[in-house]
């Protein structure tokens, strides 16, 4: 990690644990926006005026809350306005780095080596993770927001000029309801697969499964009532969130995070839900299952030999399928 803008440990995965073992993730500090006329955003500086080609997005196909971005980017229509760089999806003692993986890049900005080295360009004095997505400046070269839950709204909003679209992921009449889901499924779901993998004590693994699997039941009961989406006939930021947990859980969690109780494809409704995010227009095109496969079988502290397994078959059927239509 970083502190005070050097590398001085080598990477590890539990960032931080409170005193009954429960993994806690780093708060992201870069949390500035970009808006439609650059003026500010809810957090942050001002100066971020959305503009076509003047921002990149650099993320790893491994990394469920990059993906969030990428899928949002595809949707709102704005592959064409920020580009993206993907970085290898071993995960190194130094943490992320471009190139030497099939789909990786070579950082086109600054030839890093590193992610930590784009953070120490955007604060010397930077401390924590070089964590991904990143929001990049390319203008005024700056890292404008590494959070992606911030990152989605932007791309919902804030290039509504330049590039118009009828989705709306965060639609004002459903804005509270989307709060209030958004917040269970990111504690019991998409961060509790990780505090049951990052669980340090049997506790908190039994807390963190029992809430990840509760939420599962009361995802898959919503769905139910034949639903396309988790809000009724309407897309939302929400369906993304559950979707990339969703798709890595049978090829990684389950296995590697010892989620293990059941896959799903024990959830007909989530598994149609999941198929059915898959299948609109750019979303395959964010999953990587081999990035995603060699990335979390490649974090040394659960799985020390490096050792990647060849399924689930079901999994890459279904990408498979879904490519060739």
């Amino acid at each position: 990690m970083l502190v005070n803008g050097k590398w001085v440990e080598n990477w590890q995965p539990v960032q931080k644990a409170d005193e009954q073992g429960r993994f806690v993730r780093q708060v992201s500090e870069f949390r500035n926006w970009i808006t439609p006329d650059g003026r500010p955003g809810p957090t942050g500086e001002g100066g971020f005026e959305a503009e076509a080609g003047r921002y990149r997005l650099y993320v790893a196909l491994i990394c469920p809350w990059a993906s969030r971005t990428l899928i949002a980017r595809r949707l709102k229509g704005l592959a064409d306005l920020i580009p993206v760089t993907v970085v290898n999806p071993t995960l190194t003692d130094q943490g992320w780095r471009f190139g030497g993986y099939p789909g990786a890049d070579e950082d086109p900005l600054y030839g890093s080596s590193y992610m930590h080295e784009l953070y120490t360009r955007a604060d010397p004095h930077v401390s924590g993770r070089a964590t991904v997505p990143v929001l990049w400046d390319m203008k005024r070269g700056v890292m404008v927001n590494n959070e992606s839950a911030d990152i989605v709204r932007m791309f919902d909003t804030a290039f509504e000029a330049i590039a118009p679209s009828d989705l709306r992921l965060y639609p004002a009449a459903l804005a509270d309801e989307i709060d209030v889901l958004n917040r269970q499924i990111y504690e019991s779901l998409n961060n509790g697969v990780y505090k049951a993998g990052f669980a340090s004590s049997q506790e908190a693994y039994d807390e963190a499964v029992d809430g990840v699997f509760a939420m599962l039941d009361q995802l898959e009961t919503r769905l139910g009532d034949d639903r396309p989406y988790l809000f009724g006939d309407e897309l939302t930021e929400t369906d993304i969130r559950a979707f990339v947990t969703l798709i890595r859980f049978d090829a990684a969690y389950h296995g590697l995070f010892k989620t293990n109780r059941r896959q799903i494809a024990d959830y007909p409704h989530l598994s149609a839900h999941m198929e059915r995010v898959l299948r609109l227009p750019g979303v395959a095109e964010t999953v990587n299952m081999d990035h995603i496969t060699r990335g979390y079988y490649s974090i040394k502290a659960l799985n020390p030999t490096g050792i990647r397994p060849a399924g689930p078959a079901h999994v890459r059927r279904l990408l498979d399928v879904v490519a060739a239509d």
